[in-house]
């Protein structure tokens, strides 16, 4: 399993959405996106710390590997 990469709240949304996630809503600086019965929150933030970014891909249904490709395309 690679390294999870510190990157920001907006480009987890990118990669997300690239993967069929859609933003649902947000509030404050929390999005809510969903893919079918799944779904995840992402704080929007400037660094998003990797235990945090593990959590939500637990939470969405995500391996890392598949949110690392997402992230480059």
């Amino acid at each position: 399993m690679p390294k999870l990469p510190i990157v920001s709240g907006s480009e987890i949304i990118r990669a997300l959405q690239h993967l069929g996630f859609i933003v649902l809503r947000q509030r404050g600086s929390h999005v809510i996106l969903r893919r079918g019965s799944q779904g995840c929150v992402v704080p929007d933030h400037r660094e998003v710390k990797t235990g945090t970014l593990a959590g939500l891909l637990k939470q969405a249904g995500v391996s890392v590997d598949e949110f690392i490709h997402a992230l480059r395309a």
